[in-house]
């Protein structure tokens, strides 16, 4: 008896482990049932200035060299927006420039994983 419930057990953690998978990563997928080259993870963000927490969806992508948010976000968020000395440009993949402008603007974020803050 007690062996069943052990395997029990063992499922329900497992099925739990995969629902939690699910719910913090996510790959799209286009009509058709091609995928995405794109990996969606949920996130907490902690805004520093009013100690508030958001999670979030996050595009996870290999070739970028900050973290981004847009302006509109930041300022819907309540984020502290702090102007920049230098505006950074932007690139695409094809090394063209991001029609969306420049960066002229910061924010302080904690972002908060199941490690810990970073």
């Amino acid at each position: 008896m007690s062996k069943v419930s052990h395997n029990n057990s063992e499922k329900r953690e497992i099925e739990e482990r995969e629902e939690k998978k699910e719910r913090l990563v996510k790959v799209r997928k286009i009509e058709g049932g091609e995928l995405l080259r794109e990996i969606i993870v949920k996130i907490e963000l902690e805004n520093i200035d009013i100690k508030k927490e958001i999670t979030v969806e996050a595009l996870l992508n290999s070739r970028i060299t900050g973290l981004i948010m847009s302006s509109e976000f930041a300022r819907k968020k309540e984020f502290n927006l702090k102007k920049i000395e230098r505006p950074i440009y932007i690139r695409n993949v094809n090394r063209t420039f991001n029609n969306k402008g420049l960066i002229k603007h910061i924010v302080e974020i904690n972002i908060i994983n199941n490690i810990g803050r970073k």
